[in-house]
């Protein structure tokens, strides 16, 4: 009788343990991206997933669209498109700055809005 006794709270606690473990609590964002070629993507999903807490990061070359998955307690969209920015490329919050506009290879250099 004791081992069943045993046997059911073990059971019940190893339960309750993995019903309440916190899991990786995800978000996901888009944002538009300026941007022109494959090179600009690559550079762009690079930039993003270099980034503490960023799971996934994908930009669509058509439509400038970008997806990101990320965990908020770590990082948030303002940083992502800081770090974007930083290297180039316009974003819906942040505005390369010229300098760094200036050094993107000749096919990545967008039409910017003034």
């Amino acid at each position: 009788m004791k081992i069943i006794k045993l046997l059911t709270l073990a059971c019940l606690t190893i339960f309750c343990l993995t019903t309440f473990a916190q899991k990786p609590k995800w978000e996901k964002a888009n944002f538009q991206v300026s941007g022109n070629c494959d090179m600009c993507k690559t550079k762009i999903e690079k930039a993003a997933t270099g980034i503490e807490g960023v799971k996934t990061a994908r930009w669509n070359v058509v439509n400038g669209k970008m997806k990101v998955k990320f965990k908020p307690a770590i990082t948030n969209t303002e940083k992502i498109q800081q770090i974007i920015a930083s290297i180039g490329y316009d974003t819906e919050k942040n505005k390369a700055t010229d300098e760094a506009y200036n050094n993107l290879h000749h096919c990545c250099k967008y039409e910017r809005e003034q």
